[in-house]
């Protein structure tokens, strides 16, 4: 059985694309395309279930025609629509440097060298300009800039990235007020 850690969120199947079975494909993350992959992982009833990749072909830089195994017509591919389709942490891993998405790295551990452990990264705001990783901090919403020079290092082993925030950029240590 496939487990919520061991895979993140790439993208969502549309609808069906053809008779064929074809799945119009929209996604946050092409490493499917990067690293050497069989198969991408689909939630189907809350249950994560893997689909072999037969041929997928690219229509711009978010979008992609996929053809799975076993799905040859338009109205097996429909089952497919609107599902969410996820990636093997195991097989990101074997993407080099500077060739994860940060989609990857929700759910990591994020600790500052003076404070701690701040707490998990929820999401990734890439809205604007500056990426924020999105932390919840004891129940709280806390936006780190993802900024090389802030990061210090990324385990992706033990999925820990630490940085060396500036003093004052992250008000932890604020007294409560009376």
């Amino acid at each position: 059985m496939i487990k919520r850690e061991e895979v993140y969120k790439i993208g969502i199947f549309n609808k069906p694309h053809g008779i064929h079975g074809e799945l119009s494909f929209t996604f946050t993350d092409d490493i499917f395309d990067r690293v050497e992959a069989e198969y991408l992982i689909c939630l189907l009833d809350g249950i994560l279930v893997p689909f072999f990749l037969e041929e997928y072909r690219f229509r711009s830089d978010t979008t992609a025609l996929v053809k799975l195994e076993g799905v040859d017509t338009a109205e097996r591919a429909r089952m497919f629509t609107n599902i969410e389709v996820y990636f093997p942490v195991k097989h990101a891993e074997e993407a080099g440097p500077g060739e994860l998405s940060w989609n990857f790295f929700v759910g990591f551990r994020m600790e500052e060298v003076h404070h701690g452990t701040l707490g998990e990264v929820t999401d990734v705001d890439t809205s604007t300009i500056n990426t924020l990783f999105v932390v919840d901090y004891q129940g709280e919403e806390l936006l780190v800039p993802a900024q090389e020079e802030f990061i210090i290092d990324i385990d992706q082993k033990h999925k820990v990235i630490t940085v060396d925030l500036p003093e004052g950029l992250i008000a932890l240590d604020e007294t409560e007020e009376v």
